[in-house]
């Protein structure tokens, strides 16, 4: 099976090819340098971007190759401007091709990146942290199409808190990798940050860590030591995902755990999960850097589930800024 995986949710415009499930090209074109000048996405911007890029972004992903089988397209949740790029885009080929169309759900294709063809897979059921931006979740899967989210944050995402902790220290934006990098040379032991809602495991809670990041900066001034400052940060952040993971992982009876999301890609993160899973007996996943942030490999994946069991959506297919996770 060739499927077409198109991904424009934010400000990512992304298009892949997928044959028999392996990953044969994962083209993204990134706007970051676009909304940088801004600090931050502004939606209308993003729209145009997606615009401009989608159709160079689709013929490089499909190469020389014909139509592919089916299509799959990130319909929700995301930026509507944005997301409407994408879905238009996927309606028109679907026509001219008739091939069947199938609309996938952003977090979902996240959850299952790490299932392309030729590569170590995770067995069902097992646990799925999400972290990215937007999202911060622990999600019990059993199956393509079968989820429970366990445990998910009461206000601001992982990724936010990165991402303000970068700006507080002047990294500019998107700082998450710009922060990691800082931290490599610092202490985190250096400053005292909190670990919200420690004994509560269905909540994460990140927006008082970016209180308390605020008011360190504020406190120390000129004497911050920045690098043991990013450290601390990240460490809190690590801290908490990781603490509440395992305890999911041992309340389920779980033993395998998924890294996927945007935030998947921070190497602390990475390497601290699987140090811990590799404690407690558990194997553990998450997909290659690539395939971390927002990119339409992993949609393409999570339609081929839906695709072999001959699911398609008709071209009524709408856009959602928000939508709870399928189950099919």
């Amino acid at each position: 099976m060739r499927v077409l995986g198109i991904e424009t949710s934010c400000d990512e415009t992304a298009a892949a090819w997928l044959v028999d499930g392996a990953v044969v090209r994962n083209v993204i074109s990134s706007q970051v340098a676009l909304h940088a000048q801004w600090g931050g996405i502004v939606p209308e911007a993003a729209a145009r971007a997606h615009v401009e890029a989608i159709l160079p972004v689709l013929s490089e992903a499909m190469g020389e190759d014909g139509p592919p089988d089916g299509i799959a397209v990130t319909n929700r949740p995301g930026l509507v401007g944005a997301l409407s790029v994408g879905v238009s885009a996927a309606k028109a080929l679907a026509t001219l091709w008739r091939v069947p169309l199938v609309g996938v759900h952003h977090i979902e294709g996240h959850i299952l990146s790490p299932f392309a063809a030729g590569e170590p897979q995770p067995p069902f059921p097992h646990l799925c942290l999400v972290v990215s931006g937007g999202h911060t979740e622990l999600v019990r899967v059993d199956a393509p199409g079968q989820y429970r989210i366990l445990a998910e944050t009461v206000d601001d995402a992982a990724g936010e808190a990165f991402d303000k902790g970068a700006r507080l220290l002047g990294l500019g934006y998107p700082g998450g990798r710009a922060l990691q990098e800082l931290a490599r040379d610092g202490d985190a032991k250096r400053y005292a940050l909190p670990r919200a809602l420690p004994g509560d495991g269905a909540k994460f809670s990140f927006s008082g860590l970016k209180t308390a990041m605020r008011l360190l900066v504020d406190r120390e001034g000129e004497t911050l030591n920045r690098a043991d400052a990013a450290a601390s940060l990240q460490a809190a952040i690590v801290d908490a995902l990781v603490r509440k993971a395992l305890r999911a992982l041992d309340e389920e009876g779980l033993k395998a755990m998924t890294l996927v999301g945007g935030v998947a890609a921070n190497e602390s993160l990475r390497e601290t999960l699987r140090a811990a899973c590799n404690r407690v007996g558990a194997e553990f996943f998450t997909p290659p850097f690539d395939r971390c942030t927002d990119n339409a490999a992993m949609i393409a994946i999570a339609g081929s589930f839906r695709l072999a069991r001959g699911m398609a959506d008709d071209l009524s297919l709408d856009v959602m800024p928000n939508a709870d996770l399928p189950a099919y």
